[in-house]
């Protein structure tokens, strides 16, 4: 195969991953709307969180607040595949994993060690402009917290 040839296979295949990308609702900078949320008690309060493409992959970035007030900021890339991929910067967690159900909704799911700590769905409203976080789980000390966090797209 000439060197024209593979430039342009790479080319269309670096464009598709860019149209799949694109695609994403998830995709962009979302900031916490704390006015239509309802973080629960001892649930962490994840104030600003960017989806941007990373490769074939999303990485997904989170600044916020636990829940004793101090700053968080935690990173995760991965696929929309249901598979754990590991989590930097959160002492809570190990992995996280996200599982596309349709073209606005993903399930969530969190692991400290082998066991799941937090399951939730992720929804983004039809116009792209809202997106709802709705999770349920045990906190570090074993305690029952959920939380509906609804975000912004900046």
């Amino acid at each position: 195969m000439n060197k024209r040839a593979v430039v342009l296979t790479l080319m269309l295949c670096f464009v598709g991953v860019a149209v799949c990308l694109a695609d994403d609702a998830n995709i962009g900078t979302w900031k916490l709307n704390e006015a239509k949320s309802k973080i629960g008690p001892g649930a962490p309060k994840n104030n600003m969180v960017v989806y941007e493409a990373a490769g074939d992959s999303v990485k997904v970035t989170v600044d916020g607040t636990d829940s004793d007030g101090k700053a968080i900021h935690n990173e995760w890339t991965g696929k929309y595949d249901g598979k754990d991929y590991p989590v930097t910067g959160d002492p809570n967690s190990d992995a996280r994993s996200l599982k596309r159900i349709d073209d606005h909704t993903l399930g969530l799911s969190v692991k400290k060690g082998d066991k799941v700590t937090t399951t939730g769905r992720i929804v983004v409203s039809a116009d792209g402009k809202t997106r709802t976080v709705t999770t349920t789980g045990t906190d570090a000390k074993g305690k029952k917290v959920s939380s509906t966090a609804v975000y912004d797209k900046q």
